[in-house]
């Protein structure tokens, strides 16, 4: 299971990545009509999001997590997002690499939504999150590309 998941993570990040390219300078951290978080905000979050509850809490990398920097944060260069991609990538398969068949059946070390969850739970619940947003960065890049 672990190794079906850094696959996945892994192809969607690399995803993430090749939508960042296609996306204009000037478009990357702007927000289209109707839509409150840009392109480059989005993966910000993506990155914050699994280096936290990943590779923090779960691979207790020490990273230290600033949301709402996640969302302020601007102008930042692709290449910087490059290398947080690269970045979440390598932290995911290191922590995903230790992790047994065991440990996913365990608690996930945070309460979430009130409740505990298993480990697996968490990480399928995680990888969907990366590709909900996946999708509205691709929907923002191309309205903003063919309007």
């Amino acid at each position: 299971m672990t190794t079906s998941l850094i696959t996945l993570f892994d192809r969607d990040l690399d995803r993430l990545k090749s939508e960042v390219e296609l996306i204009d300078d000037k478009n990357l951290w702007k927000a289209c009509s109707g839509v409150t978080n840009c392109a480059g905000n989005l993966t910000l979050h993506l990155c914050g999001n699994l280096k936290h509850f990943i590779g923090s809490v779960l691979g207790q990398t020490g990273y230290i997590r600033e949301r709402d920097k996640e969302f302020s944060d601007k102008n930042i260069s692709k290449n910087d997002l490059y290398k947080n991609i690269e970045e979440t990538k390598r932290v995911i398969k290191a922590t995903l690499t230790k992790v047994s068949p065991e440990d996913l059946q365990s608690i996930y070390p945070m309460p979430r939504w009130d409740q505990e969850i298993s480990v697996e739970f968490f990480l399928i619940h995680l990888h969907s999150h990366l590709n909900y947003h996946l999708g509205q960065i691709n929907y923002i890049r191309r309205i903003l590309t063919y309007s």
